[in-house]
């Protein structure tokens, strides 16, 4: 049960984030929007390898791993 909240949490979090960011309500530039991902994508990474589901593992444990670099990079400066 527990599983299947953390799935649901993940989910919601990484489709949300790209929900947003399609609505214009968060930018690539927002650390926010990385962090859902992160979050996200790191919670159904995590359930994907206590199941042993490889290849889900894979995608969302490099989706959690590309959103790191948008949240340690400095905030670009306007022109």
């Amino acid at each position: 049960m527990l599983h299947q909240l953390f799935g649901i949490v993940g989910a919601l979090l990484v489709l949300g984030a790209y929900f947003a960011l399609q609505r214009g309500w968060l930018t690539l530039e927002q650390r926010v929007y990385h962090g859902m991902n992160l979050v996200g994508a790191g919670l159904l990474a995590w359930i994907a390898a206590t199941e042993r589901q490889v290849g889900l593992t894979l995608v969302e444990g490099a989706w959690a791993l590309l959103s790191v670099p948008g949240l340690v990079r400095p905030p670009r400066r306007p022109p």
